[in-house]
């Protein structure tokens, strides 16, 4: 599913924001996809989807844009949250959300 079906309803987001969401969910899942961790394997695929996305979204929400630090920390956040193999090492510090 691409990032567009994880939107709240009323998000507003212009689309060229919605193409940079989208181009980091895709190249953030591709990521995880070729990690040793299991975050992306087949019975975690569709969840950890719906927590990439979220986050993803919720960077956005703030403000954040930039399409390579919103891949670094979306997948550095689900690392973190799961206890997965950090396959973004050398990521820059993650923007506190939680």
């Amino acid at each position: 599913m691409p990032i567009r079906g994880y939107l709240p309803a009323g998000a507003f987001f212009d689309s060229e924001h919605v193409r940079v969401l989208g181009s980091a969910f895709e190249d953030a899942w591709e990521k995880l996809k070729t990690s040793d961790g299991t975050l992306a394997d087949e019975r975690n695929a569709a969840s950890t989807r719906e927590l990439l996305a979220r986050r993803i979204i919720e960077l956005g929400r703030h403000g954040e844009r930039d399409h390579d630090r919103l891949v670094e920390h979306a997948v550095a956040h689900l690392e973190r949250s799961r206890g997965a193999p950090d396959v973004a090492a050398g990521h820059p510090a993650g923007i506190p959300l939680n």
